[in-house]
């Protein structure tokens, strides 16, 4: 490639960078934590830099955030960092830029996940050419939708999943719901559906401030409380990946990601999580079949591959 594209996959804590040619896999990849640079364009500019003339090279970027990404100045959800794209492409002398939100990468990154990275959850049978789902507990509960365009290109709807309004179908989660009610007013998907509503979760039921990753360590050693928070866990996010997928027509396969989903991946075969996605009456059927696995990549991240196929195209407009 004369001209390599750079894909940078941009989370709160660290971030993954790249570059790309025609064939959309990420080479090189680098990582950097986040709090190392004041500012995106002084992470970039660093590491274009230590690239020597590969980095000089680069034309063209596609940047995967955690945020936001639709409008013409992109915010950082859980890092105080900002910038106009049309400043980037100033600064850096980048004739185009993409720039996606981390969900929607993560649903161009499905398509190309390995198989050894991708662990089922049920049985069904995915239909080709179907629309996909991709959703997951992080920070918040992103979502997107993947769906083929009339030129066969896929298309990525995104939106704001993790906002929308949370109810309870039993008295665990009525009281837990009363609880989340107390603190937060009107509660939404995310107040329990992320890293910090597990946790939260796990001091409801029992009494105990851990951090959600101690939450799963001590599930997946066996504890029976943190097993117990896990399985409520879960049975939520059972339930709300079935509501998601009979809005998304998900008969493509409903893809669970993020480092939640995947801590939690060992768990989910023997808790509520299948019984709970299925169980939409009457609708039964159709998530019966409906495959489900959790994305359990992490180099490159889904979210890299993601960004490494929407610049496989960029690429080939430069070269």
């Amino acid at each position: 490639m004369s001209h390599p594209v750079l894909a940078a996959d941009i989370g709160g804590t660290s971030s993954r960078l790249a570059l790309i040619g025609l064939d959309g896999r990420p080479t090189d990849i680098r990582i950097h934590r986040n709090d190392s640079f004041p500012t995106i364009e002084a992470m970039i500019e660093t590491d274009l830099s230590a690239r020597a003339e590969a980095g000089r090279r680069v034309r063209g970027a596609v940047l995967a955030v955690a945020g936001p990404a639709d409008d013409e100045q992109v915010r950082l959800t859980n890092r105080d960092w900002a910038f106009t794209k049309a400043g980037l492409r100033e600064r850096f002398g980048w004739s185009r830029l993409a720039v996606l939100n981390d969900f929607e990468a993560l649903a161009h990154g499905v398509q190309v996940v390995a198989p050894a990275d991708l662990v089922a959850v049920g049985g069904g049978k995915a239909l080709p050419g179907a629309p996909v789902l991709v959703c997951g507990p992080g920070t918040g509960f992103g979502v997107a939708g993947l769906i083929r365009g009339g030129d066969g290109h896929p298309v990525v709807i995104t939106g704001e999943g993790g906002r929308a309004r949370l109810g309870a179908t039993n008295a665990t989660e009525a009281r837990l719901l009363a609880h989340l009610v107390r603190i937060f007013g009107p509660v939404v998907v995310e107040h329990a559906l992320s890293g910090s509503g597990l946790a939260l979760i796990h001091q409801v039921f029992t009494g105990d401030k851990l951090a959600p990753e101690l939450v799963i360590a001590a599930a997946l050693a066996g504890e029976r409380d943190a097993v117990e928070t896990c399985h409520i866990f879960l049975r939520l996010f059972g339930r709300i990946a079935g509501d998601l997928a009979l809005i998304f027509n998900a008969r493509g396969g409903v893809f669970l990601a993020g480092g939640v989903a995947a801590g939690l991946a060992p768990l989910m075969a023997h808790s509520p999580f299948r019984e709970a996605f299925e169980e939409h009456p009457p609708h039964e059927a159709r998530l019966v079949g409906t495959t489900v696995h959790v994305v359990t990549s992490t180099e490159p991240t889904p979210g890299l591959l993601g960004a490494g196929q929407v610049a496989a195209r960029l690429a080939a407009l430069l070269d």
